[in-house]
């Protein structure tokens, strides 16, 4: 029963790098185990590079190359971290990790000193050389049992989805408005008439230029305007465009474009 998956994933490293192929990026997902109660089974998530497998790229490159170091490990275990779902905005990175990482190229990643999640960096030479491996090599090691569960947050049920029998209505409105306003101000304000009636505002057309006064833009929207209970008159439809003009009006102090 293996306590870490890293020896393996060493051990691919090296068999690579004997054929030919020493710069390699390697992970695994599996279970590892502490002792031999069920308690002590985990499931862990490791990786390890070696030579120019860095998170700048792979193998050397007439621009410039870089060998993987202790920043990449740190890189790939806050990955598998995010990935997972683990509450990054509380990880703590400690200096320093177990015996097999290199004192003063390795980090520890916990959530409080009682709930270490894993540890990345250099592997120590002491490791290296009981591994018959050559380094400098990356690696990490993250426990995914020990992440924590995401805490439930309260929703609001949605809104009945409310479909009408009736014909929708398209109206086109352009109102000029002082350059400063903006074109959200007024899609706002034609929203606002009747919030159950109007079923859509967009803007299609901002313009300034000629025909317009200095200082000022056209700003043209389209609103969609959706019956509920019955099928709207002319002059029904005619009422909701007025008050839409004299909101707009109100609220942005603009004109209808003639």
């Amino acid at each position: 029963m293996r306590p870490s998956l890293l020896p393996g994933l060493v051990a691919a490293a090296r068999a690579n790098s004997d054929r030919g192929f020493p710069d390699v990026a390697l992970f695994e997902v599996g279970q590892i185990f502490m002792g031999d109660r069920p308690e002590d089974q985990f499931v862990a998530a490791s990786g390890v590079r070696h030579g120019f497998a860095s998170s700048k790229g792979m193998g050397r490159h007439w621009s410039g190359s870089a060998t993987a170091d202790a920043l990449d490990a740190k890189a790939d275990a806050l990955a598998v971290l995010s990935a997972t779902g683990a509450p990054m905005q509380a990880l703590q990175i400690v200096p320093g990790g177990p015996g097999w990482l290199h004192p003063g190229r390795s980090g520890t990643i916990q959530i409080g000193p009682q709930n270490v999640l894993g540890y990345f960096g250099e592997l120590h030479p002491r490791a290296l050389e009981a591994l018959h491996a050559d380094g400098p090599l990356i690696a990490f090691e993250v426990i995914l049992d020990r992440i924590p569960a995401a805490k439930q947050r309260p929703t609001r049920a949605k809104p009945l989805l409310e479909l009408s029998a009736f014909q929708p209505v398209s109206r086109d409105f352009a109102f000029i408005v002082d350059r400063s306003v903006r074109a959200g101000d007024i899609v706002r304000a034609a929203q606002g008439v009747h919030r159950k009636l109007i079923a859509d505002v967009g803007v299609f057309d901002v313009y300034e230029g000629k025909g317009i006064e200095d200082g000022k833009k056209s700003i043209a929207i389209a609103v969609t305007i959706q019956p509920r209970e019955k099928t709207m008159t002319d002059q029904e439809i005619d009422a909701v465009g007025a008050r839409i003009v004299a909101e707009v009006a109100k609220k942005t102090g603009g004109t209808l474009r003639g």
